[in-house]
This record gives C-alpha cells, structure tokens and sequence, in this order.
C-alpha cells in the first residue's frame, strides 16, 4: 500500500509501539500540515496588521509582520503536540487503523458528534467572530513593538485554535492523511472565516457532523 510505503520512508512503525522518534515524526506531520492548513485563513489579518503596522512608520515592519506571524504559528504548533500525544495514545491502544482513521464506528461518531456539537456552542461562534473580523480584532489588541505583534499573533492564534480545533479532531474518523479531507477541511475553514454566509455555514456543518456521527454510532455492532 502507498500509504504504508510513505510512513516506512519517514521511519514511522505503524504496526508496532512507536518509538519517540515516531511521536517526533507524527508531530513535525502535524505542524506542516496544520500550518498549510491555517496559512489561508491567517493571510487577511497578517496583511491588514502589515498595513496598519506600516501605517505608523515604515521601520521594523517586516519583522513586526513576522513577529505576528510566529506567535499565530506558535499556537498551532502547540496544537500538533497535543495532537501527534493524541494519536500516539490511540495508536497504543489499537483504536486506529492503518490510515489513521479511528478504527470503532462508535469511537469515529463520538468525535463526529462532539464536533457538531462545538461548532454550535456560544464559544466556537464568538472565536469565530474575532477571526472572521480581523480589524475588530487589531482595533481591540493592539501592542506596539515586536513583543506586542508576538503577543497579538498568539492571541490571533488562541482564537483561531478556539475556532478550529474540534474540526481538526475530524481528521482522526476520515484519516489523518487523506489528502483529499485535509484539502475539503481547508476549504471548509477559509468559507468559516471569509465566506459572506460563515456563521451559518459553521452551525449548518455542525448539525450535519451530529447527524452522521448518530447514524455512524447506530450502525456499529454491539
């Protein structure tokens, strides 16, 4: 299989208890991909936060930019840690398949279900408005210096992570290497958070993730 092949060029065991260079692998799989994932939505406030930095004076800009950027990376990264400790726990306890991919029709609804019910929490749509709002958000947490741009792209990250982190979670019922799921799940956040229609579209999602996970779980053998 392709994706067997793949994982034995990156040193990963699959079939057998991961070693900490397995974890290391897994997590440095998580970041790029998070980081290809998040790069779309981030570039609207990075862009208008290098306008509005540049605004005040053309000296520093670049790396005030890239200061905002690395905060709202940091965040991320933090994310594939819990993420790739995630994976190693349900790879030891025999609850993925060789894809990645929740290996219990019941384990794969649960998420599916805890998913669509964050996404229609009070909590998922307030994190969603700050980052579908990106000069609200620079008008109500701006720092100055590069210390402060830091700051503000950890708390632009804490934001998005607040907004997206459950929809991530999704990758462990499709597989977290299936290319085509990481590529609709992109999609899917850059319509949250740009798209005319965002918040509805991140409840009409929900409600479909609850529904498919119920029928998942009620599909599973007893």
């Amino acid at each position: 299989m392709e994706y067997d092949r793949m994982m034995r060029e990156m040193g990963m065991t699959m079939d057998m208890p991961w070693t900490a260079a397995d974890v290391f692998f897994t997590f440095a799989m998580w970041a790029v991909m998070m980081v290809g994932m998040m790069a779309g939505s981030a570039a609207p406030v990075l862009l208008l936060f290098g306008s509005a930095r540049r605004a005040r004076g053309p000296q520093g800009v670049p790396l005030a930019v890239f200061s905002f950027g690395a905060g709202y990376l940091l965040v991320w990264v933090g994310f594939s840690v819990c993420a790739a400790l995630v994976q190693w726990a349900l790879h030891h306890a025999a609850m993925l398949s060789p894809m990645m991919a929740a290996s219990s029709p019941r384990l794969g609804g649960a998420i599916l279900v805890g998913a669509g019910l964050y996404q229609l929490t009070p909590f998922k749509g307030a994190c969603l408005t700050h980052c579908r709002s990106p000069l609200s958000f620079l008008m109500l947490h701006w720092r100055d210096g590069i210390a402060g741009a830091l700051q503000m792209g950890v708390r632009h990250g804490a934001y998005c992570l607040g907004c997206c982190w459950a929809l991530m979670g999704v990758l462990f019922v499709v597989g977290v290497m299936n290319l085509i799921w990481v590529a609709a799940l992109t999609a899917f956040v850059l319509v949250e958070k740009i798209g005319p229609a965002g918040a509805l579209v991140a409840r009409a999602a929900g409600a479909t993730m609850i529904v498919f996970g119920l029928l998942l779980v009620a599909g599973s053998p007893l």
